[in-house]
C-alpha cells in the first residue's frame, strides 16, 4: 500500500502518516519524489484499513499496490532509482556506465593491466571474479581474499570502482570491505540467506537474473534487498537458457524494457554471458544500449586465448575500444550519453 501525499505537504503532516503507520503495527517508508511524497507500508496482510489512512491531513489518494513485488515496483516510486557513489559516477538516469574486465582476477600483473586497458577505453567500473562458481569443481575457483586485495589495488592504481562477486552470506563482509558493488550471481539469484544478507551490507548490489528465472521471480529477488534496507539496487540481465547450442544463453533484450516499465531500479545488460561468444558480445552489447540499458558489463581480457575463464567470450583490449565509441553514438542518438571516466 502506498499513501501519496498532496503537494506541498508539511512535515508534520508526512509525520502523522507514519506514525499512523507504525501504531496500526506496520513499517512506513518515506519516499520522496520529485512532485510529492508518498510513505510506503510494508507488510499489509490485508487487514489495513485505507480510510483511516486517506482520511489523514495532507494525504491525497491510497493506492494499492497490485504487483506481488511492492517497493521494487513504479506503482511504489515513479521515479527512476539513481545509484550514486562517492567519486561521482552513477548508475541510473541519463547516463550509461560501462563495467568492463576480466571474467577472473588471475594476477597482479593481469588485473593491472586490465583496469589500464578499460580505464583508458572508457570504463568507470572494473569487474573482476576473486570467487568464481563454476559448473566443475575442477575449474579455476579464484584467488579468493587474495583476488580482492589485487582489486583493491587495481583501484588505487586506476580510480576505477570495484565490483565483485560474493557466494554466500558468510563471506560478504570480506567482500564488502574491498567492493564498492556487491554482485549476486545468477546461481545465486534465489539464494534467500545471501540475499538478506546483502540487504544490509552497506553497499550498492548488482543482482543478476537467474538462468532460468521469470521477470517476477527476479523483481522478487530484489525484493528482498529492499526489505532489509537496501535500496541500491542494480539489476543485470545476463542470459536465460536456452535450447540451441549456437549461444550461450539466450540474451533477453526484451526484459530491459519491461524492467524499466515495472520497475524503479536502473537494469545493466551483461552480453558477454549472454551470449558466450566473443563476436556477439559488441553487436548485442550496442542492441542491449538502444533497448534503453542503463549500463553494459562487458568481459575484456589482455589475451583471451591465455584467461584461465571465460576466455572465448572475453573482447581484446582493440575491441572494447572500438565498443565504447559505438556505443557512445548509439546513446547520443536516443538522447543519453556514456559516463565519462572519473578523472
Amino acid at each position: 500500500m502506498l499513501v501519496v501525499m498532496q503537494h506541498g505537504a508539511a512535515p508534520e503532516e508526512i509525520q502523522r502518516v507514519v506514525a499512523t503507520i507504525e501504531e496500526l503495527g506496520y513499517q512506513a517508508r518515506p519516499i520522496a519524489g520529485a512532485q510529492r511524497t508518498a510513505v510506503g507500508l510494508v507488510g499489509n496482510d490485508g487487514r489495513v484499513d485505507s480510510g483511516r489512512l486517506a482520511a489523514l491531513p495532507g494525504v491525497r489518494e491510497v493506492i494499492h499496490v497490485s504487483q506481488p513485488y511492492k517497493q521494487v515496483s513504479r506503482e511504489w516510486k515513479a521515479d527512476p532509482t539513481i545509484v550514486r557513489f562517492p567519486n561521482g559516477v552513477s548508475i541510473g538516469g541519463d547516463e550509461i556506465a560501462l563495467m568492463a574486465g576480466p571474467c577472473s582476477v588471475e594476477s597482479e600483473q593481469q588485473i593491472l593491466e586490465s583496469a589500464r586497458i578499460v580505464r583508458d577505453a572508457g570504463a568507470t567500473i572494473l569487474r573482476g571474479g576473486a570467487y568464481k562458481p563454476r559448473t566443475s569443481p575442477y575449474a579455476f575457483q579464484g584467488l579468493g581474499e587474495i583476488g580482492l586485495k589485487l582489486l583493491a589495488t587495481a583501484r588505487q592504481e586506476t580510480g576505477l570502482l570495484i565490483v565483485t562477486e560474493a557466494l554466500d552470506a558468510e563471506g560478504i563482509d570480506l567482500v564488502v570491505e574491498y567492493a564498492d558493488i556487491v554482485q549476486i550471481g545468477a546461481r545465486n539469484m534465489q539464494n534467500f540467506s545471501l540475499l538478506k544478507r546483502a540487504g544490509r551490507c552497506g553497499r550498492p548490489v548488482l543482482l543478476k537474473r537467474g538462468q532460468a528465472a521469470t521477470i517476477t521471480e527476479w523483481l522478487l529477488s530484489a525484493e528482498y534487498l529492499l526489505a532489509e534496507g537496501n535500496h541500491d539496487v542494480i539489476l543485470c540481465e545476463r542470459g536465460i537458457r536456452g535450447f540451441d547450442t549456437e549461444t550461450r544463453n539466450v540474451f533477453d533484450l526484451t526484459a530491459i524494457p519491461v524492467i524499466h516499465e515495472l520497475s524503479h531500479l536502473p537494469i545493466i545488460a551483461d552480453p558477454s554471458h549472454g551470449t558466450g561468444r566473443r563476436s556477439k558480445v559488441t553487436p548485442m552489447a550496442r542492441a542491449a544500449v538502444a533497448a534503453g540499458a542503463d549500463g553494459l558489463m562487458i568481459e575484456v581480457h589482455p589475451q583471451p586465448d591465455r584467461a584461465l575463464s571465460d576466455g572465448e567470450q572475453s573482447l581484446y583490449p582493440e575491441q572494447f575500444a572500438a565498443l565504447v565509441r559505438e556505443v557512445t553514438e548509439i546513446a547520443a542518438a536516443i538522447g543519453r550519453r556514456v559516463a565519462a571516466p572519473v578523472a
